[in-house]
C-alpha cells in the first residue's frame, strides 16, 4: 500500500520506518529542514533501539521517502496518517494548532478520496474538528473519513511494540474506513494479534485512559513504597506479590523516583482538563500527579540527610534520560534533582549513555557541572553517587572498581537497581526507595561528614 506519514517526531517517524518495513511504500512529511538532511541521509535524529537500523535499509530500498513539501504527500496516496505534536499549552489543555494546520493543509491539497488518520494522542471528539476544519476549507468537494489509530509506543521499545502490538485500536465512521485498516494490518492481523474496532471517540479516549491507568499504577506502587521504608518492609517483595495477581500484572509496579517522558505528564493533564470541560471529578489522577511530584522531593531528602549538608559536596549522577534504551529527556526526573542540588551548591558529574548532548541544550556545563564520557570517569572522588536511570549498564557496573573510586562509598539509589544483599557485601552506604537502607558503619565516612562541615563553617 502506499502510506503518508505527516510528522517525523517520535511517533510518526516510528510509524513510518515500520510500516515501510512491512511493505508499504511510504512518504513522510516534516518541514524541519535539519532533521529532513539527516532523514533523507538514513540517520535518525532521535534514539530507539533497531530504529536507526531499519530506517537506512528502508531508505536505501527506496519504501521511505522524506520531503518537506506538504502537497506531495497529500497527493502520493489515500491513507494520510497525521502524528504532528500536540504539547502541553499552559493551561494543561493538548495545543492543537499543528493538527489544525495540517488538517486545513489537508483540505486545500487533497484531490481524491482521503482516510485521515488521527496518530497523534488528541482529546475526544478532536475527529469532528478535524471533520469540520476540512470541510471549511476544502476546495474540492471530495469524500474523505477521519479516523483514530492510537499510538502505544514505549520508548525504548517502540519498534519492537509497533511490530508486535498487544493490540490494535482503530476508530472509524465508515465501512470503507474500516476495511481499509483491516488491509493495512492484514500482517497483524494474520498472526494472531488483535484489531479492535471502535467509534472515533472511543478510539481517543482509550489512549488517554490508558497512560492514565499506567501513571496510576507508578504512583500507586510509589505511595506503598513510602509505607513499606516506615515498617521495614521491601517493596520489590510486595510489588511482586500485587504482579503475581494476572489481573494486575508486574508491569509499572517499579518503585521510584517517578515517571516522566513525552507521554504520561502530559496526558495526565490533558485527561484531567478533558473531564472538568464535562463536569466530572478526576481527582483520583489530580492525586497520582501529587504523589509524582513528590518523589522528588523525597529523593532529594535522601541525599540530604545522607550529606548532612549538599553545599560543596561532588556528586555523581548516572542517568539524564527519563527511562533507559532513550535519549529523552522530556520531563525528566533528572532535571528538577539536578538543578535543585545546583542551587543548593553541589558539584556535579553527570553520565548518560545517549541523552548527554540533549540534556545539556537545556544544563550547559559551568563551574558546578561537568559532563563525563565514561561512568567511572564521573566517580573519581565522589561523595554520593545518585542513579537516577536504570540503563542495563549501570546495573552491571563493577561495584568494587565504584567504590575504588569514590571519596565516600554512598549510593542513593532511585530505581532499586542493585540487591541489597549484595551491596551489603561490598561495604557501601546504599538508600534506595522502599527498602531498608544498608549502613556500612563506616567509622572514615563520618569522620569525614564531621570535618567538611567543620570546614564549611570557618569558610563561613
Amino acid at each position: 500500500m502506499k502510506i503518508t506519514v505527516i510528522g517525523a517526531g517520535y511517533v510518526g517517524l516510528v510509524t513510518a520506518v515500520c510500516l515501510a518495513d512491512i511493505g508499504n511504500t511510504v512518504i513522510c512529511v516534516e518541514k524541519s529542514s535539519a532533521t529532513l538532511d539527516e532523514l533523507n541521509r538514513g540517520m535518525s535524529p532521535i534514539y530507539e533501539p533497531s530504529l536507526q537500523e531499519m530506517l537506512q535499509k528502508n531508505v536505501d530500498e527506496e519504501r521511505l521517502i522524506f520531503t518537506h513539501i506538504m502537497e506531495e504527500g497529500i497527493k502520493f496516496s489515500d491513507i494520510l496518517f497525521v502524528c504532528v505534536g500536540t504539547p502541553e499549552s499552559k493551561v494543561g489543555k493538548a495545543d492543537m494548532s499543528q493538527v489544525e494546520e495540517v488538517s486545513r493543509q489537508i483540505a486545500e491539497n487533497m484531490d481524491s478520496y482521503k482516510l485521515i488518520i488521527e496518530k497523534s494522542t488528541v482529546p475526544v471528539n478532536t475527529h469532528k474538528l478535524i471533520k469540520r476544519t476540512i470541510k471549511r476549507y476544502a476546495r474540492k468537494n471530495l469524500e474523505f473519513d477521519i479516523a483514530s489509530n492510537p499510538e502505544f509506543l514505549r520508548e525504548g521499545f517502540a519498534v519492537h511494540d509497533f511490530m508486535n502490538p498487544d493490540r490494535i485500536i482503530v476508530g472509524v465512521e465508515s465501512k470503507r474506513a474500516e476495511n481499509q485498516f483491516r488491509e493495512l494490518y492484514k500482517p497483524f492481523t494474520d498472526i494472531g494479534i488483535n484489531l479492535i474496532i471502535t467509534k472515533n471517540a472511543a478510539a481517543e479516549i482509550i489512549k488517554y485512559a490508558s497512560n492514565s491507568f499506567l501513571a496510576i499504577k507508578i504512583s500507586y506502587i510509589n505511595m506503598l513504597a513510602d509505607l513499606c521504608e516506615r515498617i521495614n518492609v521491601d517493596i520489590n517483595m510486595v510489588a511482586d506479590g500485587i504482579g503475581a495477581d494476572k489481573r494486575i500484572g508486574r508491569d509499572f509496579l517499579n518503585a521510584g523516583v517517578g515517571y516522566g517522558g513525552s507521554c504520561l505528564p502530559k496526558d495526565i493533564k490533558a485527561f484531567i482538563n478533558i473531564a472538568e470541560s464535562y463536569g466530572v471529578d478526576f481527582s483520583l489522577l489530580k492525586e497520582t500527579e501529587k504523589i509524582n511530584k513528590n518523589r522528588i522531593n523525597q529523593f532529594l531528602e535522601k541525599i540530604e540527610d545522607n550529606l548532612w549538608s549538599i553545599k560543596d559536596k561532588k556528586i555523581a549522577v548516572w542517568g539524564l534520560s527519563f527511562k533507559p534504551d532513550t535519549d529523552d529527556i522530556r520531563e525528566t526526573p533528572s532535571l528538577d534533582i539536578i538543578k535543585r542540588l545546583v542551587d543548593a551548591q553541589a558539584y556535579l558529574m553527570l553520565y548518560d549513555p545517549k541523552a548527554t548532548d540533549n540534556f545539556k541544550k537545556l544544563v550547559p556545563e559551568n563551574n558546578q557541572i561537568k559532563y563525563l564520557k565514561d561512568k567511572y570517569e564521573a566517580l573519581i572522588d565522589a561523595d554520593a553517587l545518585l542513579i537516577i536511570t536504570e540503563w542495563k549498564e549501570f546495573k552491571e557496573a563493577n561495584l568494587d572498581r565504584v567504590k575504588e573510586l569514590m571519596n565516600i562509598p554512598l549510593i542513593i539509589d532511585g530505581r532499586n537497581i542493585f540487591d541489597p544483599e549484595v551491596i551489603k557485601n561490598k561495604e557501601f552506604d546504599y538508600y534506595s526507595i522502599g527498602r531498608d537502607p544498608v549502613k556500612s558503619d563506616n567509622e572514615e565516612y563520618f569522620e569525614y561528614i564531621i570535618k567538611k562541615e567543620d570546614s564549611n563553617i570557618e569558610n563561613i
